[in-house]
């Protein structure tokens, strides 16, 4: 059956606007024009709020004009508070969630109201700035009502729930905290608990300043600079609270993973990190015809998406468009991270920029050799290794006895020293799951039979696999791993292998052409800054590593869509990958929450 219109496309309007468009959101020339005024609006009252701040002599003018005869615009206050509020109110807007664009018209409508009353009163209309402030005012006010229907990024329905807890509970340490510090070291003369908490509660709620404090009570500034302080963190965490963008679905359901393990029965030879779509902290979303699907987590407001979309490439644009749609009206910022070239074109049609990231190790199994010169190291290595009497043994998961896959189990999570369980975008997550029965295991025993090492596969197609975990015993030979993966390479026959996915080699090119005669200063100054950064990351040694085999090297991108994302994104990728944690729960209810849903 032929793809519908949808998958065929090549091309979009423009991202926002097709995700808009899907709700008939763009209909009138004014809607895109008044969002894009209020959201600049706002961005330039809080670069003159920062400025009043910082320049004094700007800053007592502002107030001089809201506390005398004249007024300034909407948020016009100057401060480093008023700064940081207008600039998460410009961000929040910028990202057209609906729960900003209410927010801000709740506070500006009796503002604006105000303004115009103002009008009938000659005093006012006798200062020219009184005019300014009210046409840019009633602009924003206009301009709110006209792309009203531009903001339509969802919130979380819990958000309300969450501000009112982050309200009470940091409302309640900020004044205990307050109170302590009041009690602790200020002049408390005659002044009672409840003095001190009055005191410190209306520091937190109003910034009211040291002249509010009542009789013999005496409380050093650099106290009441704390406070006020820990009032400005509490309201911006209130903020983000009731902003914040919806995390998304933790896991795709049982549905949705043999929906994808179809979509890898017939297409999965294309790409080698396909089986890693079927993580279980993955979302999923399908094309409208169901032959293509991508899957993704939201990590910190990013959807994240990896490899390529599964399925037929002919409804690709189908579910690219679903994917970017969904993270549209949620807010969230789109990412793929490891695509290949033929799916960064694909994802470049829509409106994303690629970046590559590095090159995916892929050897053909019927070209290895460990003949000839150029092997001669890793000949050595292979022989000195299995002289030491080292054995392998290769076998799928589903041959593996289930008492005997334990011992595996408690093996690798023994070699993994205390460290976090890595991988998002080329690692499973998971050990002797029965889904995965034709994974492929790789076990390396030494010459008194014990178990020092193991390798794991996951399928790519029918006769391919991609490496998904790599372990190994610190007191065992450092080139056991190279021996397994040779001994893997020669006996591929044993699991109708003929191609293998070795590894990713970050910044392959930078290693490669860097090192090269003729280099040019600033590739040569990227090599020099990789190889700093390699005494903490493997860096290069995973490029030698894999280098070794002679492989073919496969690049892989990252796409993004704005180029101020990108460190956002890498934030998300990070965590995503086990290599960041963000403050939170505890790990163990992580895990509780985990299993409720499987």
């Amino acid at each position: 059956m032929a793809a519908s219109t949808a998958e065929r496309s090549t091309g979009r309007k423009g991202p926002l606007q097709a995700a808009a468009d899907g709700k008939g959101l763009m209909s009138g020339r004014l809607r895109k024009p008044s969002m894009t005024y209020a959201v600049w609006y706002l961005r330039i009252a809080a670069w003159l709020n920062l400025l009043g701040a910082i320049f004094v002599s700007f800053g007592n003018t502002v107030r001089q004009h809201n506390s005398g005869d004249y007024f300034t615009p909407y948020t016009m206050t100057a401060g480093y508070s008023s700064a940081a509020f207008t600039a998460f109110l410009a961000i929040t807007l910028g990202r057209r969630k609906r729960a900003a664009w209410i927010f801000n018209l709740i506070l500006l409508t009796p503002t604006a109201a105000l303004y115009i009353y103002a009008l009938c009163f000659a005093e006012f209309r006798a200062h020219p700035f009184n005019w300014f402030s009210t046409v840019v005012t009633t602009l924003m006010w206009l301009a709110l009502l006209f792309g009203r229907r531009e903001f339509y990024a969802k919130g979380d329905r819990n958000n309300p729930k969450l501000a009112a807890a982050v309200l009470l509970g940091g409302g309640a340490v900020a004044v205990s905290v307050g109170v302590l510090l009041v009690s602790a070291f200020g002049t408390v003369g005659r002044s009672t608990v409840a003095d001190r908490i009055s005191f410190t509660l209306a520091r937190v709620a109003t910034l009211a300043g040291d002249d509010e404090a009542p009789d013999g009570l005496v409380v050093p500034h650099w106290i009441g600079i704390i406070i006020n302080l820990m009032s400005l963190a509490l309201f911006l965490l209130v903020l983000y609270a009731l902003f914040r963008s919806p995390r998304g679905r933790w896991l795709h359901s049982p549905e949705d993973e043999e929906r994808l393990r179809a979509l890898l029965d017939k297409h999965g030879d294309r790409d080698s990190l396909g089986y890693f779509a079927l993580r279980r902290d993955k979302a999923v979303v399908f094309s409208p015809t169901g032959k293509a699907a991508i899957a993704y987590r939201v990590v910190g407001g990013v959807s994240l998406a990896s490899g390529d979309p599964l399925g037929d490439p002919e409804a690709w644009p189908g579910a690219i468009d679903s994917w970017l749609n969904e993270a549209y009206q949620h807010a969230w910022t789109p990412a793929v991270a490891g695509a290949s070239e033929e799916a960064g074109t694909i994802f470049q049609r829509h409106g994303l920029t690629a970046l590559e990231l590095g090159d995916e190790a892929v050897v053909e199994v019927a070209d290895f050799t460990l003949e000839g010169r150029a092997m001669r190291v890793v000949r050595q290595a292979y022989n000195r290794v299995k002289r030491g009497g080292y054995t392998v043994r290769i076998r799928r998961h589903e041959d593996i006895d289930p008492d005997e896959f334990a011992a595996l189990i408690k093996a690798s999570d023994q070699w993994r020293y205390g460290a976090s369980e890595r991988g998002f975008s080329m690692a499973l997550g998971r050990l002797g799951d029965p889904a995965d029965g034709r994974c492929v295991m790789v076990e390396c025993h030494d010459f008194e039979g014990r178990l020092c090492a193991l390798l794991s596969y996951v399928p790519w197609g029918k006769n391919g696999l991609s490496l998904d975990l790599m372990r190994r015993d610190k007191a065992s030979d450092n080139g056991v791993i190279e021996y397994m993966v040779i001994e893997l390479i020669l006996r591929a026959g044993e699991v109708g292998v003929e191609r293998m996915s070795l590894n990713f080699a970050m910044f392959r090119a930078v290693f490669e052409r860097g090192s090269r005669l003729g280099a040019g200063p600033v590739l040569r100054l990227w090599r020099a800054v990789l190889l700093f950064f390699s005494r903490w990351w493997q860096i290069e040694s995973l490029y030698r590593a894999n280098a070794k085999y002679r492989p073919i090297w496969e690049p892989r991108f990252l796409l993004f869509e704005k180029s101020a994302d990108l460190l956002r994104i890498g934030i998300a990728s990070a965590r995503a990958e086990g290599f960041l944690e963000a403050p939170g729960l505890p790990k163990w209810v992580h895990r509780k929450h985990l299993e409720s849903h499987r």
